[in-house]
């Protein structure tokens, strides 16, 4: 993918900002123009959340994403915002665990895996996020593999190193599902 416009979205609490920063640094890695741009609600925990993250080859002119040709959505509102937004051709991947609308439009390609079940049912509570990466990053390749592994090596801290294996199984279950 030349250039990649992604919002990620959904409620604060679901890693929406810590996926947006794996997804960005994962273009860093591979030597790409990128910008990363959080915004959340009031509330850190329970409220909006969003992310702006342009990866490409090119220079970025403003780091907001408006119509992005890739979007993350883990919620209703999420869903019913920004998706008329998607330019024709955009790719949707979408938490049908906790959204049980489908896109409305024949231009864009959606992908629907039930994200938060499946970190459930693998004991990988609160790592749906990393699993819609891992789908995104199959039907976009919007980095290199090896990139997105360095990626989240370098997003995890230190402090929470157990959760290292955890992340990159979630992107590993993300990767190879394929309904």
């Amino acid at each position: 993918m030349d250039h990649l416009h992604l919002i990620l979205a959904g409620f604060g609490g679901q890693g929406i900002l810590f996926a947006g920063k794996v997804a960005a640094y994962a273009g860093l890695f591979d030597q790409k123009e990128i910008s990363w741009l959080p915004s959340y609600g009031p509330e850190m925990r329970g409220g909006t959340a969003n992310c702006s993250v342009c990866i490409s080859n090119r220079p970025i002119g403003s780091p907001l994403v408006v119509n992005p040709n890739a979007l993350i959505v883990m919620n209703r509102p999420s869903l019913d915002k920004f998706a008329g937004a998607m330019v024709p051709g955009g790719v949707a991947v979408v938490d049908s665990a906790l959204i049980d609308k489908k896109i409305d439009r024949a231009d864009v390609t959606a992908y629907y895996l039930p994200a938060t079940s499946m970190a459930e049912e693998h004991g990988l509570r609160g790592l749906a996020n990393m699993i819609l990466i891992g789908k995104l990053f199959r039907e976009t390749s919007f980095c290199t593999e090896e990139s997105l592994w360095k990626a989240i090596e370098k997003c995890v801290p230190a402090r929470k190193a157990e959760m290292l294996g955890l992340n990159k199984e979630a992107l590993r279950l993300g990767m190879e599902y394929q309904g």
